[in-house]
């Protein structure tokens, strides 16, 4: 959605996507807006409890059904798995995700490995495409003037004109982009913590080849995981970032990280973005 300032100091209920790399500090505003009257829609969050429920807790089942004890327990119904997901911990996504490689460290299969990212990829969709829907409950419901989609960092990746024309249509896109600084603390952080992530599939294919010759492996089993999202996140943050870019450019509009730490409530972030619009037009 494309504004003047003045369109938007007028727009009564105010709809936002946040864009941009996991660790940029959308979900910390988000969680700042919340308690300025903001309704925060995580898009993680959707994701994990309505799209990818069911195979969280299969693949925590499948899990615990290696073990006799709990194997047992759950054959007799004698205790439960419940998917514990908050807006605030994520981790059941992530784990489903899983990472590539030697299954004795926790791998993934190839085939395994695509099957889940092509979930996730699906689940991103059908959640970007509730937005409008939660719009208007945060409203009509429960009676919210603004309403912020915290989007996952990998929606740039979704090769999905449909679904980026439906945000651009109700929300303004706000790409948050990381200054050099954050780039490099947000890659020392992967290789710190290395966690799950998605990959689109060609970029996995084009990378994963490099990186078996690179590093000698005649086949995926022998993949260290962590080894793996250590050498790739670098590589995929920088695919991502004329990503973010192509789409700011067409239907939003740009704030850097060192910006936005400087917002301290929801009225300097509503400045914030009029200075974006300004900057641009």
């Amino acid at each position: 959605m494309k504004l003047s300032v003045e369109q938007f100091r007028n727009w009564n209920h105010k709809s936002i996507t946040l864009l941009g790399m996991s660790g940029v500090g959308k979900t910390h505003l988000a969680n700042m807006l919340r308690r300025g009257g903001w309704f925060h829609y995580s898009g993680d969050y959707r994701i994990g409890t309505r799209y990818l429920d069911e195979a969280i807790l299969d693949n925590i089942k499948a899990q615990a059904m290696q073990i006799p004890f709990l194997r047992d327990l759950l054959r007799t119904d004698s205790i439960q798995v419940i998917n514990n997901i908050t807006v605030d911990n994520l981790s059941p996504v992530s784990s489903f995700l899983g990472k590539l490689g030697n299954p004795e460290l926790g791998g993934l299969s190839l085939a395994e490995f695509k099957h889940r990212q092509q979930l996730h990829l699906q689940a991103e969709i059908s959640a970007m495409r509730d937005v409008p829907d939660f719009i208007g409950k945060s409203h009509d419901i429960y009676g919210y003037q603004h309403f912020l989609n915290d989007a996952g960092g990998s929606v740039c990746e979704l090769d999905d004109e449909e679904t980026l024309e439906l945000l651009a249509e109700h929300t303004l896109v706000l790409y948050i982009k990381a200054s050099d600084k954050e780039e490099k603390e947000l890659i020392q952080r992967a290789e710190t913590d290395p966690k799950p992530l998605y990959y689109r599939e060609s970029f996995l294919q084009e990378q994963l080849a490099t990186y078996m010759q690179e590093s000698h492996l005649a086949y995926v089993a022998m993949i260290n995981p962590d080894e793996f999202v250590r050498w790739m996140f670098p590589r995929l943050f920088t695919s991502r970032i004329p990503r973010y870019d192509a789409i700011a450019d067409r239907y939003g509009y740009t704030v850097t990280t060192k910006e936005l730490w400087q917002v301290q409530s929801a009225e300097g972030f509503i400045r914030l973005i009029e200075s974006a619009i300004a900057r641009q037009s």
